[in-house]
C-alpha cells in the first residue's frame, strides 16, 4: 500500500508541476489541474494497490514503467524550467534554453519533426514564439530519443524481465488476451512492429493532424506556457512510449520463442 501511495503521489505531482512552477497561473486553471492530479493519483493508487490488474501494463516488470515515468518527468521538468526562465530567468533555465535552442536548430531541417511542428504555427507568429517552440521541441524530442535508446539497452543488458523472476503474462499484459485466436508469438511480434512503426511515424503525423485541425477550428495557442509544455510533451513522449512498448513486446516474444525451442529440443531427445 505504501508503494501504491508513493506512485500516486508522484503522478499527482507530475501533473501539477507546471502549474506549481510557472508564475501567473490563474485560480481556475489551478483548480482544474488539481482535480486532474487527484483523479490520476486515485487511478494510480487503485491500480497498484489491487492484486488484479486493470489496464496498466508491465506493472510487475521493473524498471520498464519507471523508465517511462522518468522520461515523462524529465521532459515536463525540463520544459517547465525553460518556460519559467522566460519570465523569471536563472542560471539553470538559461542553460537549458541555450541547449534547447541549439538542439532545435540542429533538428530544424526540411521534413524533420521539429520543422513540421513549427509549421503548425500561424504564418504571422512572432519570432520569439517560433524560437520558444523550436527550443521546447528540440529538448522534448532529444529526451524521448535518448530515453528510448536507454530502455532498449536496459531491456537487453539487464535480461529484462527475467531478472526479477518469472514473467506473469496476465498481470503485466492485462489487455492482451492470449486466447483471442492465432499464435501468441505471431501476435506479439505483430503488435511490436505496429507499435514501433507508429512510434516512428507519430512525430510526423501529429503536426499534420494539428495543422489540419486548425483549418476547422481555432488552432492551439502556444502563447500559453502550459499549452506549450503539455503539447510538446505529448508530441515527444507518446511516440517514445509506443516504441518502448514495441521493444518490450518483442523481448517477450523472443523469450517465448526461446522457450519453445528448448521444449522442442527436449521432446526430440525424448523421442530419440
Amino acid at each position: 500500500m505504501i508503494s501504491a501511495g508513493v506512485r500516486a503521489f508522484l503522478v499527482a505531482m507530475l501533473i501539477a508541476l507546471p502549474a506549481l512552477m510557472l508564475p501567473g497561473v490563474s485560480a481556475d486553471t489551478t483548480q482544474m489541474i488539481a482535480l486532474l492530479a487527484l483523479l490520476a493519483a486515485m487511478l494510480t493508487f487503485v491500480e497498484y494497490v489491487s492484486v488484479f490488474p486493470s489496464f496498466v501494463e508491465f506493472r510487475d516488470a521493473p524498471p520498464f514503467n519507471r523508465m517511462r515515468f522518468l522520461t515523462l518527468f524529465l521532459t515536463i521538468v525540463t520544459l517547465t524550467l525553460v518556460s519559467r526562465g522566460q519570465g523569471e530567468p536563472n542560471g539553470l533555465s538559461a542553460l537549458l534554453t541555450a541547449v534547447g535552442g541549439q538542439l532545435g536548430l540542429l533538428l530544424d531541417f526540411p521534413f524533420s519533426p521539429v520543422r513540421l511542428m513549427l509549421l503548425t504555427l500561424p504564418a504571422d507568429a512572432p519570432e520569439t514564439l517560433q524560437q520558444s517552440l523550436r527550443t521546447h521541441a528540440g529538448l522534448a524530442y532529444v529526451i524521448s530519443v535518448l530515453s528510448t535508446m536507454l530502455v532498449w539497452g536496459l531491456v537487453h543488458a539487464m535480461q529484462w524481465p527475467l531478472r526479477n523472476g518469472a514473467f506473469n503474462f496476465w498481470v503485466n499484459l492485462p489487455l492482451f488476451d492470449p486466447t483471442a485466436g492465432g499464435d501468441v508469438l505471431y501476435r506479439l511480434k505483430r503488435d511490436s512492429h505496429v507499435n514501433v512503426a507508429l512510434g516512428f511515424l507519430l512525430p510526423f503525423l501529429i503536426p499534420a493532424v494539428l495543422k489540419a485541425a486548425s483549418a476547422m477550428m481555432d488552432p492551439i495557442s502556444f502563447d500559453d506556457p502550459q499549452t506549450m509544455i503539455w503539447t510538446m510533451t505529448a508530441w515527444a513522449f507518446l511516440p517514445a512510449s509506443m516504441i518502448m512498448r514495441g521493444v518490450a513486446l518483442m523481448r517477450i516474444a523472443e523469450l517465448i520463442e526461446e522457450k519453445r525451442r528448448r521444449a522442442y529440443a527436449q521432446a526430440e531427445l525424448l523421442v530419440a
